[in-house]
């Protein structure tokens, strides 16, 4: 048997990397500037460790476009290059420079970490480039310039270069497909795209290119509330002010800044955009966070930056792994960590954001047990009396009046002025679940918080809506109470065996009766109808219990023309139910044009009788 090593052909490799490594042109800027700060990083270190002699020629990247001669030219004043340095860094393709280097020159200074890898980027010049040429003379002594010139193909030249000041020139010969690139506007949008954080100053054409500070690289403690706030505009120019941040900072067991914002959530607000930008030691990689990042908090804006991110081979999006899987998990710790916080220490402040983060705090819960178990204590709803309550102080302050149950109702529109007039003489506050997660998320807390349950107050006979003090229960001679009667009575008008009559004496006289839904069939119902399609007809499966009140001088009269005129009777039964449909929010588009037509005949007989 013998072993053999494998052959790797560049001619091979460059088609590959022209058409098939990098999705977009772009990157081409992006892989030489970071090629440009790594070697303006590198002799800053070995100025600093005494390797190199200081010098007046400023660390800088600049950029020139010569439209005439279709060329772009990457100047920087860094370490530069021998000729044995330029065959092992540029001829062996993917050779990672910035390794090797990192390996003898060890830093612990966050400042002093590199971006680009000096090998397999330099090739992406040739997405744009006919031809490369490198002109770079070392910043140590002694050293003479190096030329270097390739057109793509597998054959290079290297000579004697012309590089009086040491550093390394880059000069691409744009293609014919490319020539955008030489346009000034083209290059900043690029520029401003990747490269607007990165150390060392750029120039296009002598203006700059990046004057702005990576502020997630500061301590928190340094930064200024207006700091953040005029670096959010500077990320998200046409955004109102985000409602608060949270300023990620970690050293162990990895290395990871940002900064994220809550922002404010309007009616048509994306939930689908991307709106956290990726970095890899200021170099951005990518605005796609979903495996660094939960579903749940994809909402969230700002950046993160972290050189332990593994990235795919072109740099431009992540390879998921236990390291990805960790900063997810301690993005979401650090996300409730701050919510808990904010709860704790400004309440007011905190009620007055719920509308905006209740949905990200939600969804969380739902798909994320740890992160229930980080916020279950600021989890709140607001009530009819303008309160705002947790599950817990509402079962702290009524557990005795409701036996471990939560009244709630979807709002103020839909529960009705009666009923939440009934619980507010009881003592008894009433939540409001307006957000259509809320029911999935009162089932999801019945099972952590048993034996609570969640009620509305439409579904079901609680004691606390009714008078029992004036019931009906004397029976006549056939056995019946009146209030049975009355149950009858409207039962049989009504005509519809999907639709259950009680006669109650209900606490509030003024409320002629009620639509009474199972609170688990309205669950299941609310379920099925969110997978139907938005214009299909609701559905209505459900067995409903119509609660007339004995108590109501409305229904009692009904029951008397029942005697008299009972076409009339079975009409005005109908017209209640309905109405009782429409106050709270149940009537079906169907259902409302009937009872448009019967309301107009009704009245019609009322004013013909009344006018004899």
């Amino acid at each position: 048997m013998e072993k053999k090593h494998l052959e790797i052909h560049s001619e091979n490799i460059l088609p590959i990397i022209k058409k098939w490594l990098y999705s977009d042109k772009d990157i081409f800027g992006r892989e030489l500037v970071s090629n440009a700060i790594d070697a303006l990083q590198k002799t800053k270190i070995l100025r600093d460790c005494g390797e190199l002699p200081p010098s007046e020629e400023p660390l800088k990247v600049e950029i020139e476009i010569d439209k005439a001669a279709k060329t772009l030219k990457f100047i920087d004043t860094g370490i530069g290059m021998n000729a044995e340095e330029v065959q092992k860094y540029i001829a062996q393709i993917a050779f990672s420079g910035a390794e090797e280097f990192l390996d003898k020159y060890k830093s612990n200074d966050e400042k002093d970490q590199f971006i680009g890898h000096f090998g397999l980027g330099f090739y992406s010049a040739y997405m744009v480039a006919d031809k490369v040429e490198i002109n770079t003379l070392s910043q140590r002594k002694d050293s003479t310039p190096v030329f270097w010139s390739c057109d793509g193909s597998s054959e290079y030249l290297l000579s004697d270069g012309t590089k009086q000041i040491p550093g390394t020139e880059i000069t691409l010969y744009i293609n014919s497909d490319s020539e955008d690139f030489l346009e000034e506007e083209r290059l900043k949008t690029m520029l401003a795209h990747y490269c607007s954080f990165l150390p060392y100053p750029i120039y296009l054409d002598g203006k700059p290119m990046n004057q702005h500070e990576p502020l997630w690289l500061k301590a928190p403690a340094e930064c200024t509330n207006e700091e953040y706030l005029k670096f959010y505009q500077y990320l998200y120019p046409q955004e109102e002010d985000p409602l608060f941040w949270v300023h990620l900072n970690v050293d162990y067991p990895f290395n990871l800044k940002g900064i994220l914002y809550f922002p404010k959530i309007r009616k048509d607000y994306d939930f689908n955009k991307n709106s956290v930008k990726l970095y890899c030691n200021r170099v951005f990689v990518s605005d796609n966070c979903k495996d660094l990042i939960p579903n749940y908090l994809m909402v969230l804006q700002g950046v993160i930056d972290s050189p332990d991110i593994p990235l795919n081979v072109s740099r431009s999006y992540l390879q998921m792994d236990r390291t990805v899987r960790q900063l997810a998990n301690h993005i979401s710790k650090k996300v409730s960590d701050n919510l808990i916080t904010l709860f704790r220490n400004e309440r007011e402040r905190f009620n007055s954001t719920w509308q905006d983060i209740s949905l990200v705090v939600k969804l969380g819960v739902l798909e994320d047990d740890k992160f229930y178990d980080r916020i279950k204590e600021i989890l709140i709803w607001k009530t009819n009396q303008e309160n705002w309550l947790t599950a817990e102080e509402y079962l702290e302050n009524y557990r005795e009046k409701t036996n471990d149950k939560i009244f709630y109702a979807r709002d103020e529109k839909h529960a009705g002025p009666h009923f939440l007039e009934i619980y507010k003489q009881k003592g008894i506050e009433v939540l409001y679940a307006e957000a259509h997660v809320d029911p999935y998320l009162m089932q999801f807390l019945e099972r952590k918080l048993t034996p609570v349950k969640f009620q509305r107050i439409d579904a079901g006979l609680d004691d606390h809506l009714l008078d029992k003090d004036r019931e009906q229960t004397i029976l006549d001679a056939s056995g019946k109470t009146e209030a049975a009667k009355l149950a009858d009575f409207f039962r049989t008008s009504l005509g519809d065996d999907k639709i259950e009559v009680e006669a109650k004496s209900l606490a509030a006289d003024n409320l002629p009766g009620f639509i009474m839904l199972d609170e688990a069939q309205r669950r299941m119902r609310d379920y099925m109808q969110s997978l139907s399609p938005a214009d299909s007809e609701p559905m209505d499966f459900m067995k409903k219990t119509f609660v007339v009140n004995t108590n109501n001088k409305l229904m009692l009269a009904i029951h008397k023309i029942g005697m008299k005129n009972p076409e009339l009777a079975k009409e005005l039964v109908k017209q209640t139910y309905d109405l009782a449909l429409l106050s709270q929010r149940e009537m079906t588009p169907a259902t409302l044009n009937l009872y448009v037509n019967r309301t107009n005949h009704v009245l019609e007989e009322l004013a013909s009788r009344l006018a004899e």
